[in-house]
């Protein structure tokens, strides 16, 4: 799935000579590949009990990841010498479409096999407070710009606390729109992402009105100072053979996802990782391939992948302008667990940095 030969690394040199229609057209081609391995990519993300039945199955052979795609600053340099020749738009491919009845549905089911969800994210910082606090939207990158959800962070929290909603003009903790929270630990270096359920400690004895864990993100502390890409670490729940997400739903914060993960509790749960830019001695910069979807150089520009296929894209990010960017996820990720991911790239790290 997605395996990257040998003989494809002195195509990829040539890119910078040849016209942004490449970029749309090696990525209707892994589309097609993605559709074509639907299956595989299921088997990845299935709970650890389902994923014991697979392993007898032979773990397909990896390539060597790309060292010479196009870098986000080669891309800004070729859109200018066009002068408004092929404009970013047209790079761009759009979101398949997509139709819903129940947006709130929509933004908790993992996205289709087979289909990429591709969105943007608008960043509104204009005010006295939103310089502070912005406001963050999530659309659909189509033509309608079909809007998914809002998210902003809340003031006056020991930690930083994002709430997450389905009504742009609705973003108050009680309101019926409230769908879902990111909340960091004290250094910002350890996000939790949870449903609109109930705390534990207000819920039925039996947890069935408790509160979801989505996802948890964890980025590496940097200690020494040095530059270089962020790294990340996204633990999600497993999937059901059904291919629906299994609940997890903690009675205390010492039995939640990070602790789980922190103790090697790994049952139920996948491990992701964002995907290790390469060194570009001719830019003299990390690049990352977002076939045409990314067009500016950032720290938050990332991609999110499984151990298993480093070639399947779970999720990508990258900013296209000051403050909008490219938001695209696939199976078994949700929205509200993709827009939760992006309002944690936004967040402050001192440690990090």
């Amino acid at each position: 799935m997605f395996v990257i030969n040998g003989d494809k690394e002195p195509k990829s040199k040539k890119k910078a000579a040849k016209s942004d229609s490449d970029d749309s057209e090696e990525e209707t081609k892994s589309s097609k590949s993605k559709k074509k391995s639907t299956a595989g990519s299921a088997s990845m993300f299935q709970a650890s009990t389902e994923k014991d039945k697979n392993k007898d199955k032979k773990p397909k052979k990896k390539g060597k990841t790309e060292d010479s795609d196009e870098s986000d600053s080669e891309k800004e340099e070729k859109s200018k010498k066009k002068k408004g020749k092929g404009k970013k738009k047209k790079e761009r491919a759009p979101s398949p479409d997509i139709e819903f009845d129940d947006l709130e549905k929509f933004v908790m089911q993992p996205a289709p096999q087979g289909v990429t969800v591709k969105c943007r994210v608008t960043r509104d910082q204009r005010g006295v407070d939103k310089s502070l606090y912005p406001l963050y939207y999530l659309h659909l990158d189509n033509e309608k710009k079909t809007f998914l959800l809002a998210g902003r962070k809340r003031k006056k929290s020991t930690t930083s606390n994002y709430l997450i909603s389905i009504d742009a003009t609705d973003l108050s903790r009680g309101g019926e729109n409230f769908v879902g929270k990111l909340r960091s630990n004290l250094m910002g270096t350890k996000f939790t992402v949870f449903d609109n359920a109930l705390n534990p400690e207000r819920a039925l004895p039996d947890m069935s009105n408790a509160r979801q864990e989505l996802a948890g993100i964890i980025y590496e502390t940097n200690v020494l100072g040095m530059k270089g890409p962020r790294r990340m670490t996204v633990i999600i729940p497993g999937m059901s053979k059904d291919n629906d997400r299994v609940p997890l739903r903690p009675r205390n914060e010492c039995d939640g996802l990070l602790v789980r993960y922190q103790n090697r509790r790994t049952e139920n749960l996948i491990e992701l990782h964002n995907k290790t830019p390469v060194w570009n001695e001719e830019t003299t910069s990390h690049v990352l391939n977002f076939n045409g979807r990314v067009t500016q150089a950032s720290v938050k520009n990332f991609q999110i992948v499984h151990s298993k296929d480093l070639d399947y894209i779970v999720m990508q990010f990258g900013r296209i302008a000051d403050d909008i960017f490219t938001l695209d996820y696939n199976y078994p990720l949700c929205a509200v667990q993709a827009f939760a991911i992006a309002l944690s790239s936004f967040d402050g790290k001192i440690a990090c940095e």
